[in-house]
């Protein structure tokens, strides 16, 4: 059987949080249907609480910590990304903008996305769509059409996913798994390979 590598961001800042318990619900589906598939799945789970600190020293130096750097590799030599994140201000929260901000331009080139959020009410499901969705467009990540949101309300007595959500969730997991077992890797795009010139660099820099 084929194995894919799939890597799930969590900015969830509780523990435990809404947001890491959507992420691995995402993660389990898109596993099962990933092996009705034919093929095995190898998941790695980033809490980004546990790399507030490191982001931030990052941002400031350009140099991330062994810790972060780790991370950074498991999301850079994935198959597949499930990114999620709490809504703040009808928007994507900072530490989920931070780990984004220190990828470089191109890395997640043609990578299959997951995206989805949780929030206390329903009306802040459009943020998936008006801030989340063109995070990931602009990295030029393959963002699969159906994005997971899931309020307060969503969640039953015992934190089993009621069925609207449960179909949203297996939803996108069928999209997830069927973008991953038809990408291949080579596609994805190499920021080194074709540099430009040191010669032009000075170039640039005498004539700017």
């Amino acid at each position: 059987m084929t194995s894919r590598s799939i890597v799930v961001v969590s900015a969830g800042l509780s523990q435990p949080s809404s947001t890491r318990l959507l992420a691995d619900r995402l993660a389990v589906a898109t596993v099962e249907d990933l092996r009705g598939r034919g093929a095995t799945s190898d998941v790695q789970v980033i809490e980004l609480r546990d790399h507030a600190r490191d982001l931030v020293d990052h941002l400031l130096t350009g140099f991330p910590s062994p810790k972060l750097r780790a991370a950074i590799d498991h999301v850079l030599g994935a198959d597949a990304l499930i990114a999620v994140t709490p809504i703040f201000n009808a928007s994507y929260s900072g530490l989920f903008k931070l780990f984004f901000d220190v990828l470089e331009r191109d890395s997640l080139s043609g990578l299959p996305v997951l995206i989805g959020a949780t929030g206390g009410t329903a009306r802040h499901s459009l943020a998936l769509d008006h801030a989340v969705r063109p995070l990931f467009a602009y990295l030029n990540a393959g963002v699969v059409p159906t994005a997971v949101y899931a309020a307060s309300s969503d969640w039953g007595q015992d934190t089993a996913a009621e069925p609207a959500l449960a179909d949203r969730i297996d939803r996108a997991a069928r999209e997830l798994a069927g973008a991953v077992i038809t990408h291949d890797p080579r596609d994805r795009a190499d920021p080194f390979a074709s540099p430009t010139p040191f010669e032009d660099l000075l170039r640039t820099v005498r004539e700017g």
